[in-house]
């Protein structure tokens, strides 16, 4: 652990030595211009796999890039998706806490809660939120650090484990969702290349994040208990603390706030499921291709869920409890809940631009692409590609952020290569999802590391963008540890990655594949395909 901690120190020193992320934004906008216009000069250039269109470097100083970075600056900054999430939740996020419901509801649940298993349960919800798309960055992040505080642990521990769950374990999960059907469908796109009867089985890497939750769970609650907590220390509440949390029991009127906030919260769920579940349900699509994609309009709500639920429970609870007298007091939450939010917003407008010239400079397509095919020309055997593939795609995903994004540029180099070498589709998308999802917690570039570090702000005003990447570094190196020796040995084991779905792919023979591409003559049997 000396030498550990020794690193993660200095990570934390020349961390914290950097600028304010807003300048480091700003610094990084500067350096990709420089680079672009080199880039351009230089006939920096990729093929699309799909469309064979040659993909060029593209200089950001030109006239043309200029204007739109002129025109379309209001644009971008309010297309920005995390933004609007955050600031929906936290509208009635900053109800609820201001109300004091968030520290009653954590006072009485925590009293007679075992602290220890704090840490695997967050981390365990963590990975299940991945179905809410970006609540759980907007939602559970931010409660984990209150949940922590009203056990007496530190709170920044608490964010660290939610952070780590929701982001570096992003892929893993219990049941497939709206990223199985996303990547996968991807994938078919790519292995049609090969094979134009392969069809995507929305279940294809089910056992696989199956495998990979309870894989993080424990890796997770390890490291986050044994590296993390030691590291920050017992933590003393300032009087400043976001969330003030008081000894003793809860006074009567608080026990009935509760009571009527927990009415209140079956409503909203009861609401939610109405419009789910009821004869032309407005959140359900009966015209969807498969299950996640009827359920889409449903994920995509819960965001708009959160705001309801937050603002409605939070209200009731402070006319009850008496801290809501009139209805301008909501309004003044709301208010300050926003102006809690303000120094989010001025980095979210240089980071939204960023990624916005760093997607219109075509760099990212660039590297994803160059990156697959050095793992093409490497000559690596099965185990070998795996692997360089897991690690491949972890480091494309410092500077890459959209797991559809890259995978849409990587796959169709990938996934046909890795099917002449008898590697099927399914087990490709695994491999590139391990990879892709456990360096999402030590990149700035990545669009939610911003506000994680604002929730840390908000218990430790000194803590610094080194202090948040040292907390995540053991993490990211376990899970990517730990998560490339499992794709290597799921795939020397040859073990089934959802129902029907295995690690080898059966190149069809050439009778084969030409009754399969022929449209005149008879398809072939699924089980002679995969």
């Amino acid at each position: 652990m000396g030498i550990g901690n020794w690193l993660l120190n200095g990570i934390e020193k020349a961390g914290n030595k950097l600028p304010d992320p807003v300048f480091i934004f700003v610094w990084l906008i500067a350096i990709l211009m420089g680079v672009s216009v080199f880039a351009a000069y230089a006939g920096w250039a990729a093929v699309n796999p799909i469309t064979a269109e040659p993909i060029i470097a593209e200089n950001l100083l030109s006239s043309d890039n200029l204007r739109r970075l002129l025109v379309e600056m209001p644009r971008t900054l309010t297309g920005f998706a995390p933004l609007g999430y955050v600031l929906v939740v936290m509208l009635g996020a900053g109800v609820a806490e201001r109300t004091g419901l968030f520290s009653a509801a954590m006072r009485a649940g925590v009293r007679r809660a075992p602290t220890a298993l704090l840490t695997p349960i967050v981390i365990f919800i963590a990975i299940l939120s991945s179905h809410a798309v970006d609540a759980g960055y907007v939602v559970l992040v931010p409660l984990a650090g209150v949940l922590y505080a009203a056990a007496g642990r530190h709170p920044i521990v608490g964010i660290s484990a939610a952070f780590a769950g929701v982001s570096a374990a992003f892929s893993s999960n219990i049941v497939p969702g709206q990223l199985d059907v996303l990547l996968l469908g991807i994938t078919e796109t790519a292995a049609h290349l090969i094979d134009p009867s392969w069809q995507m089985n929305p279940a294809g890497n089910w056992f696989f994040i199956v495998a990979m939750t309870f894989l993080f769970v424990p890796l997770g609650w390890w490291v986050t208990d044994k590296i993390i907590e030691p590291r920050l220390g017992k933590w003393t509440p300032s009087a400043d603390a976001p969330i003030k949390l008081e000894d003793g029991e809860l006074g009567p009127r608080e026990r009935k706030g509760l009571i009527w906030a927990g009415l209140v919260l079956l409503l909203v769920i009861a609401a939610w499921a109405a419009m789910l579940l009821a004869p032309g349900a407005p959140l359900y699509d009966p015209d969807g291709a498969d299950p996640a994609a009827r359920m889409a309009p449903f994920f995509n709500s819960l965001v708009a869920a959160f705001f309801t639920l937050f603002i409605a429970t939070g209200a009731a609870y402070g006319v009850v409890a008496g801290t809501v007298k009139t209805h301008r007091d909501i309004v003044r939450m709301t208010s300050q809940a926003m102006a809690d939010m303000a120094p989010y917003v001025v980095l979210a407008f240089v980071a939204a631009h960023f990624v916005a010239m760093f997607n219109w400079s075509n760099l990212g397509a660039i590297m994803a692409i160059g990156g697959a095919e050095a793992i093409s020309q490497s000559g690596l055997n099965t185990f070998g590609l795996l692997v360089a593939l897991v690690l491949v795609s972890g480091l494309i995903n410092l500077f890459v952020g959209s797991a559809a994004a890259k995978w849409a540029m990587l796959a169709p180099v990938l996934v046909p290569m890795l099917m002449l070498l008898g590697i099927s589709p399914e087990m490709t998308t695994a491999a590139y999802r391990m990879g892709d999802s456990v360096t999402n917690i030590v990149t700035p570039l990545m669009v939610y590391f911003p506000l994680v570090l604002a929730f840390c702000q908000r218990w430790d005003k000194d803590f610094g963008l080194g202090s948040l990447m040292a907390l995540m570094v053991p993490y990211s190196l376990a899970f990517m540890i730990f998560g490339t020796l499992m794709t290597g040995a799921w795939a020397a084991l040859a073990l089934p990655l959802g129902p029907g779905v295995g690690v080898h792919y059966d190149i069809p023979s050439p009778v084969e594949a030409s009754e399969v591409v022929n449209p005149v003559g008879p398809a072939a049997p699924e089980s002679e395909v995969r």
